[in-house]
């Protein structure tokens, strides 16, 4: 194995919809995805200064999928975030400072220093936090959407996982129980060629994607490396279920550019393939076609870097002044002792205008949100 098995899909005319994007809607999906890819550079850095524990994981590569799927939720709508999909964290509402507190177990962290790495769920912007076998987060966003079609809400869930998930038996009881629920929910795919060091010939017969129709939704291949094809696809799915369609699962062909985790040294992968996806980096690719394409000028897309770049670096320096955690709150949180709604996510597409950039929190009735 050299080069990708996808690129005939990755070279296919891409479908976008570009009617849907203002000039302001595309700064800021450069300015997530540089969000992402800056933050996670700083968050490596500090692993390996000693400050962070454990292992480290990011989506160097990926983060056209989680910003342009994400991008285009609604405020009320929920989300099941997965570990290398930092980029959907930020466009609903979480800042780079609570990230990186959160991997070094600082009390100032979306989990307040009760756990130092990426399982973490902001339950104030509308996400549940990810355990660590992945297929099973996909049940828990079916479980969302069942009770947003039992209430007769136009509300949608989405979630992520990787090729790797297919593989389980969980994975299959999710596709299974939404298509014949015909759930209001859309399932991220990212095939990022490898379940750790497994590569695709040797993880299943049939593309998973084809496995949708024996569900009884589509399935959608897209380009995972173009922020605008998958903010196309997204929202398409995203309409389709609101709409009472059902699910949707949309495979996104991209690659994991970094190990399964930063002890993980990549040996297995062809140096061929590596250089094959370089060249096809998300953010590089975005940042070039804005200002060939788009009408960005090339001051423009610099400043939207060099911002993220000091958001992040600021962040960084909020984080490393956080106190770790007062040991006594190890014990509050385990169980719940009261009902209480997730809030609202920020939803920064300029279509969601009238919704507010911000759904806030607290202002659906009780008992009847996700």
């Amino acid at each position: 194995m050299t080069l990708s098995d996808a690129s005939a899909v990755i070279d296919a005319d891409v479908q976008r919809e570009p009617a849907l994007l203002t000039h302001e809607d595309r700064a800021l999906l450069l300015r997530y995805m540089t969000m992402m890819r800056s933050a996670e550079e700083r968050a490596l850095s500090l692993y390996k200064q000693g400050k962070v524990p454990g292992s480290f994981y990011d989506g160097r590569g990926q983060e056209a999928i989680s910003v342009g799927a994400a991008f285009a939720l609604a405020p009320r709508d929920r989300m099941c975030i997965l570990h290398r999909d930092l980029g959907a964290h930020f466009v609903r509402g979480v800042t780079p400072d609570r990230y990186l507190a959160n991997y070094m177990g600082r009390a100032d962290g979306v989990t307040g220093g009760k756990d130092g790495n990426m399982h973490f769920g902001e339950r104030d912007l509308g996400c549940v936090g990810m355990v660590s076998m992945l297929p099973d987060m996909a049940l828990v966003a079916n479980g969302m959407a069942l009770a947003m079609k039992m209430r007769g809400e136009d509300r949608v869930a989405m979630t992520f996982f990787g090729e790797g998930s297919t593989a389980n038996g969980q994975w299959h009881e999710a596709m299974n129980l939404a298509g014949v629920q015909k759930l209001p929910v859309v399932f991220v795919l990212e095939n990022n060629r490898f379940a750790y060091s497994t590569p695709n010939e040797l993880e299943f017969a049939v593309d998973p994607v084809r496995r949708a129709a024996g569900y009884g939704f589509p399935g959608v291949e897209v380009d995972g490396n173009d922020v605008e094809a998958v903010f196309a696809a997204a929202h398409t799915a995203v309409e389709r279920a609101r709409a009472g369609g059902g699910p949707t699962l949309i495979e996104c062909q991209t690659m994991r550019m970094h190990g399964h985790g930063a002890h993980d040294d990549m040996s297995y992968v062809p140096p061929e393939m590596l250089a094959e996806w370089e060249a096809r980096d998300p953010v590089e690719r975005y940042a070039a076609r804005l200002v060939a394409d788009l009408g960005f000028a090339a001051t423009e897309v610099e400043t939207i870097r060099e911002d993220v770049r000091a958001l992040v670096a600021e962040g960084a320096e909020r984080a490393l002044a956080s106190p770790l955690p007062d040991p006594e709150l190890a014990r509050e949180g385990v169980f719940a002792d009261r009902w209480e709604a997730l809030g609202d996510g920020a939803a920064p597409w300029s279509g969601w205008a009238g919704e507010g950039a911000r759904g806030g929190t607290g202002a659906e009735p009780e008992r009847s949100a996700a």
